[in-house]
């Protein structure tokens, strides 16, 4: 049988043989393939990526941080704009006085503030009625003095002074100061120029009005010290008069815990004013008062 068939049939099935194996391995090749295209492709597109000019990825960056920027410029803006603005605080007289030296007062300053609150409302004519001259002053304190030797220096004949004395609802020397407290700190500094001479407090707080004019009334008192408020409405109700007044003494550089002086507070300044209306300037012009900054 092998020998009718002949060479040709060995040829063949060998053929067919070679043509199965190549078909498969051709298969394997083209799976191969397409298997590699993708991770060439990948491969390229690195090295396309790679090869990107540096300008453009620093382009990039930059719009990236931009855009962040924004976005954070933005959050900023929206919180700032709920948060509440902070107002500024304005200065305060405390603030004034405190950054500055402690001066000394003198007339020119008394006759500043009295020509500073009539002069918008007062005639030319009035304001000269209401102006005190040079000879209506006592020497002002230094800032060296206590209130003792302030006093004995422009009181130097105050024992005899205080003597002759005889007028009730009345006082010989009135200091006038910013409150309560200060009137009893200084009744205490007059230990060593008062003498024999009685004091009065003429302030408000704890003492009715009723019972100093009663006080007033008894006898002879000779020094008053208290509040511009107080002696100014003991003057109106006509318990108190100034026919025995011969010194008038302004507690002026005094300073409080808030480094205000007396003129510095509206409510003392204001009855101080007033006070200053009620017949003391009169009688300062007149040259039976003498005015004294303590």
């Amino acid at each position: 049988m092998g020998d009718d068939l002949g060479d040709e049939w060995w040829t063949k099935q060998e053929n067919s043989e070679n043509s199965g194996l190549s078909d498969v391995e051709g298969g394997i090749q083209e799976t191969q393939a397409a298997v590699e295209e993708p991770t060439e492709q990948k491969a390229k597109k690195r090295k396309i990526k790679s090869q990107e000019p540096e300008e453009a990825k620093k382009k990039k960056t930059i719009q990236k941080e931009c855009f962040i920027t924004n976005e954070e410029t933005k959050g900023e803006e929206e919180t700032d704009a709920k948060k509440p603005k902070k107002r500024r605080k304005k200065k305060t007289i405390t603030d004034v006085l405190s950054s500055s030296e402690p001066v000394a007062g003198t007339p020119g300053d008394l006759r500043g503030l009295l020509q500073n609150h009539f002069g918008a409302t007062r005639s030319v004519i009035e304001q000269e009625e209401l102006s005190l001259p040079e000879s209506c002053f006592l020497t002002s304190n230094d800032l060296t003095h206590s209130l003792s030797s302030y006093l004995k220096e422009v009181c130097p004949k105050w024992a005899k002074v205080q003597k002759q004395d005889t007028q009730t609802c009345s006082v010989i020397l009135l200091i006038i100061c910013s409150s309560a407290l200060r009137t009893i700190d200084l009744i205490k500094q007059l230990t060593t120029f008062k003498g024999e001479a009685k004091v009065v407090k003429l302030f408000a707080k704890h003492i009715k009005i009723e019972d100093q004019i009663k006080l007033l009334s008894k006898g002879v008192l000779h020094i008053g010290i208290g509040t511009p408020g107080r002696v100014a409405a003991l003057i109106e109700k006509e318990g108190m008069n100034l026919q025995a007044l011969r010194y008038f003494v302004l507690d002026w550089n005094y300073r409080d815990q808030k480094q205000r002086r007396m003129i510095d507070i509206p409510e003392v300044k204001k009855d101080f004013l007033k006070l200053m209306e009620s017949g003391v300037i009169k009688k300062c012009r007149g040259g039976a008062v003498k005015i004294g900054l303590f």
